[in-house]
């Protein structure tokens, strides 16, 4: 069993579309939602989380649920569109 897990990786603690680059996932969402609370850290966690793995997982279906995150943080802030600069 330990030969199997080594070959394909520890699809539990270290699954391997969460786990490249020599950066863990969750590390990065820590880092990154230092700070946030509550459902703004769980929304942006989870736009991390799918952007980090589109292209090893779920390709444009992930892409698609990033944007679904960001949206509705957008939508907890009170904002529509983006405010332009001058």
């Amino acid at each position: 069993m330990s030969d199997f897990k080594e070959a394909i990786g520890d699809p539990v603690n270290h699954p391997p579309h969460y786990n490249y680059g020599g950066i863990e996932a969750i590390d990065a969402i820590r880092a990154a939602c230092d700070g946030l609370n509550g459902f703004e850290g769980y929304c942006a966690g989870n736009a991390i989380k799918y952007l980090w793995r589109w292209k090893r997982k779920n390709g444009v279906e992930d892409l698609h649920k990033a944007v679904w995150y960001i949206t509705r943080l957008i939508q907890e802030h009170g904002a529509t569109k983006p405010k332009r600069s001058t």
